[in-house]
């Protein structure tokens, strides 16, 4: 989902720093006295509505802004009493473990976690193989008795096949991983590993999601709303609700399943109004000009990175995420003025930029679905949706992330005529996981 930079530090490029310096003489872009991140009532409406605008031409055609890419994959009512291996590959951070089925609910046992950043952005571009050995010798050291299925949880954008397998489409977060692109994810992986025996395991099975549709099966448990979406606003961002297969024009014909299906929007690469110059020298120097637009605008790989635009580079240390920007929101006594003041500021967009987005999904499914929608369940996932840095900090005054998203969220709704909607998220242990594990069974 994420794009990224490249060098140790963009701020080290001299020709980015000329950029910056003349902008901030200029005062063209912050100070202390105006908000060029604020966003009004009617701009954020008009982004919903370019939101929806955009998933309605990606349901047509491959290929548009938002890509809405099916997945083949539907959870089943009743899930066989099994043991998956689930594999997790989210960023560069890689996640194994076994989920156990057979008592009826899940049970997600201890694992095996390691970043594989060195071979999946080693300089020279290592191959498939080299990834399947790392991942192959990481999952030597679980329990594997009995387990036959793969669950495997890949976030990166897919286009997913009636096999419940997925065909990479491209790389982002600045992986380069040769040979991979346009070619099965989970069938090369899972013969590979059949035939290095991994601890005498022999796999019958493998199911391809990414993590944003894991985050959707998770929350599936709740029978009482109408429309279910998965949400992910962490290093990167994304969007994936249960959608009616017979509005999905550009469906594959063979499939012949009526109903819900899984839709992964891959939502970051949405381009929305209202970006700033300091969003457009962003994208201009990162790996990915012109693209992951929206994701470069709201998250946490990117709103530390805002500030180090606005500033100098020698004001504030490298590499500033959005967790030390929350802190600076929590202890505002031991920062100067203005690092507050924008901390806050890209903060409160990035919050409210994802209500916009779900205010324009939330549209179009009411469009979409035949029955009238007064229930919405939000699972979201993501350590910047989550974020609440205010312990033992002074500033109890800003709100959380999830309750700045929510209040504009239910504000916009109600603009657009839909104040009837109560939508309501939850915190799911283990969502990409268990929902991973759903997809392996179904």
């Amino acid at each position: 989902m994420a794009a990224g930079f490249g060098g140790k530090n963009f701020c080290w490029n001299w020709n980015l720093r000329s950029e910056l310096h003349l902008l901030l003489n200029n005062h063209l872009f912050y100070n202390m006295k105006n908000n060029i991140f604020a966003l009004t009532t009617g701009q954020l409406k008009e982004i919903a509505v370019a939101l929806q605008t955009g998933i309605n031409e990606g349901l047509r055609e491959n290929g548009k802004q938002i890509r809405c890419l099916p997945t083949y994959i539907v959870p089943k009512a009743g899930l066989p009493k099994e043991k998956v291996l689930v594999l997790d590959l989210g960023g560069t951070n890689f996640r194994a473990t076994v989920v156990d089925f057979t008592g009826g609910t899940p049970v997600v046992h201890d694992g095996i976690r390691k970043n594989l950043e060195y071979v999946m952005k080693a300089p020279e571009g290592r191959t498939a193989e080299d990834l399947y050995a790392e991942i192959a010798a990481l999952i030597s050291s679980l329990n594997l008795d009995g387990v036959k299925s793969i669950g495997y949880c890949f976030s990166y954008p897919c286009e997913s096949t009636l096999d419940g397998d997925a065909v990479l489409l491209y790389w982002t977060k600045g992986v380069t991983i040769k040979g991979m692109e346009n070619a099965p994810v989970g069938k090369s992986l899972m013969d590979y590993l059949n035939k290095q025996h991994v601890k005498a395991a022999h796999f019958t099975g493998v199911k391809v999601i990414n993590d944003t549709v894991a985050s959707l099966f998770a929350g599936l448990t709740d029978k009482i709303s109408q429309a279910h979406i998965g949400l992910i606003v962490g290093t990167g961002t994304n969007m994936a609700p249960l959608f009616p297969s017979e509005k999905i024009s550009k469906l594959n014909p063979e499939y012949k399943q009526k109903g819900l299906i899984p839709l992964n929007l891959e939502s970051g690469n949405f381009h929305p109004p209202f970006l700033t110059v300091v969003d457009d020298k962003i994208d201009k120097y990162s790996d990915t000009p012109g693209a992951q637009r929206f994701e470069k605008a709201i998250s946490g790989m990117y709103l530390g990175r805002l500030l180090e635009f606005i500033f100098s580079c020698e004001e504030l240390e490298t590499g500033f995420d959005a967790e030390k920007l929350t802190r600076i929101m929590s202890y505002p006594d031991m920062y100067k003025g203005k690092y507050v003041k924008a901390a806050f500021e890209v903060y409160e967009r990035s919050a409210k930029l994802v209500a916009a987005s779900l205010a324009g999904l939330i549209l179009t499914l009411i469009a979409s679905f035949k029955t009238p929608i007064t229930d919405v369940r939000l699972t979201a996932e993501g350590s910047l949706f989550w974020s609440e840095d205010r312990k033992g900090g002074t500033n109890a005054k800003f709100k959380s992330y999830k309750d700045m998203v929510l209040e504009q969220l239910h504000l916009l709704l109600k603009e657009f005529g839909h104040g009837n909607i109560t939508v309501h998220v939850e915190k799911t242990a283990h969502a990409n996981l268990i929902g991973s594990a759903i997809a392996a069974l179904s």
